[in-house]
C-alpha cells in the first residue's frame, strides 16, 4: 500500500500539468476531415467519437454517453515524424464487421473486439484500432469507417430519458477515498488515472494515458443508488490481486483482455460494473487500485 503513494502523486503531477494546448493545424485538419472534436493535450490529439445517438441501459439503469459510451481515436508523434495512432470505437452489433471491413481495407489494424459490460441493451461491442503514418494519411484512412458509426439500419432505440435530475453524488468525497480527483460531463463523474510508472513506447512515441493507458472509474446515480463501470490496467502479476479485491467488495467483473498487441510488458484491461451506495462502490475500486504499482521490479519485466 504504501508503495503506491508515491504512484498516485505522480499521475497527480502529470495530470496537473496535461493542460489544453494549441491544437498543431496537422492535427486540426485530422479534426476537420473527420469531421469531430478534440483537444491536444501531453502532445497527444484526442479525436471524440461519442455514441450520442444510442439510448443505452445496463441492467435496466439508464446510463448516459458519459458513463461508458464515448468512443475515441489519438494520435502522437513518434521517431522521424511518424504518428503512431490508438483508439476504442463503440459499436453496436450490426456495425461491428462493416467497420472492421473499413479499417482493415484502408490499412489500419483492428487489435481487440469485445464487450465492456453484461445485460446492455442495445449490444455494445468495442474495437481497438491501430495504424501509424502522417496524421493526414491516418485521419483518410479512418473516415470510411468512422462514416458507418451510427449510420446503419435503424433499430429499435429505447424511448429517450426523460431530464435528468443534476447529480446528487458527493464527488469531493469520492475523490477523497479513491486519492484522485475526477472530472463531471452531465450526470457521469469520472476519475481516470495514468499507468505512469509503466514506460510503454512506440516508434518512440510514449504511450501514455490520452493514449488509453489508464485505469479509471465512471460514477452516476446518488449517494445512496449508484452505478460504477471502469476499466483498470494491469500488469500480469497485478490480475489476480486486482480480481480478488473487486469481488471481495461486491464489483462484478464483465471482461479481461487486451487492448495493444505489440506492448512491452503486456497490459491486461479489466471491466467492471457494480451498484450500490456511491463510497461502497469507491471503496472498492480503491481496493482494487491499491493492488497496482506494488512491485517496484515490475517495469522490467517482459
Amino acid at each position: 500500500m504504501k508503495r503506491f503513494v508515491p504512484y498516485v502523486l505522480a499521475v497527480l503531477v502529470v495530470g496537473a500539468t496535461a493542460e489544453a494546448q494549441e491544437v498543431p493545424s496537422e492535427y486540426q485538419q485530422v479534426l476537420t476531415a473527420l469531421g469531430k472534436s478534440g483537444d491536444f493535450k501531453a502532445n497527444v490529439l484526442k479525436v471524440n467519437i461519442p455514441r450520442n445517438d444510442l439510448q443505452v441501459t445496463v441492467a435496466n439503469v439508464k446510463t448516459p454517453t458519459p458513463f461508458g459510451f464515448g468512443g475515441w481515436v489519438a494520435m502522437t508523434k513518434g521517431t522521424g515524424n511518424v504518428n503512431v495512432m490508438m483508439g476504442d470505437l463503440v459499436l453496436t452489433e450490426d456495425e461491428v464487421n462493416p467497420v472492421m471491413s473499413a479499417l482493415l481495407d484502408h490499412g489500419l489494424e483492428v487489435t481487440a473486439l469485445h464487450n465492456h459490460f453484461f445485460w446492455e441493451q442495445p449490444r455494445i461491442f468495442y474495437m481497438h484500432v491501430h495504424g501509424q503514418g502522417t496524421p493526414s494519411d491516418l485521419a483518410s484512412k479512418l473516415k470510411p469507417a468512422i462514416d458507418l458509426i451510427g449510420k446503419g439500419s435503424p433499430r429499435a432505440a429505447a424511448p429517450p430519458s426523460p431530464a435528468s435530475p443534476a447529480a446528487k453524488m458527493d464527488t469531493a468525497k469520492l475523490a477523497k477515498i479513491v486519492g484522485v480527483e475526477g472530472e463531471q460531463s452531465g450526470d457521469v463523474y469520472k476519475i481516470t488515472i495514468g499507468r505512469d510508472d509503466l514506460k510503454l513506447t512506440e516508434m518512440g512515441a510514449p504511450i501514455n494515458a490520452r493514449m488509453g493507458l489508464n485505469t479509471w472509474a465512471a460514477f452516476v446515480g446518488t449517494d445512496q443508488n449508484a452505478a460504477i463501470a471502469g476499466d483498470v490496467a494491469m500488469l500480469s502479476n497485478e490480475v489476480t490481486p486486482v480480481l480478488k479485491a473487486l469481488r471481495k467488495n461486491g464489483l462484478d467483473v464483465v471482461a479481461i483482455h487486451h487492448h495493444m498487441t505489440q506492448t512491452q510488458p503486456t497490459v491486461f484491461f479489466l471491466h467492471y460494473w457494480g451498484t450500490g451506495p456511491a463510497d461502497k462502490l469507491a471503496t472498492g475500486f480503491k481496493a482494487a487500485l491499491a493492488e497496482l504499482g506494488k512491485s517496484p521490479a515490475q517495469t522490467s519485466h517482459h
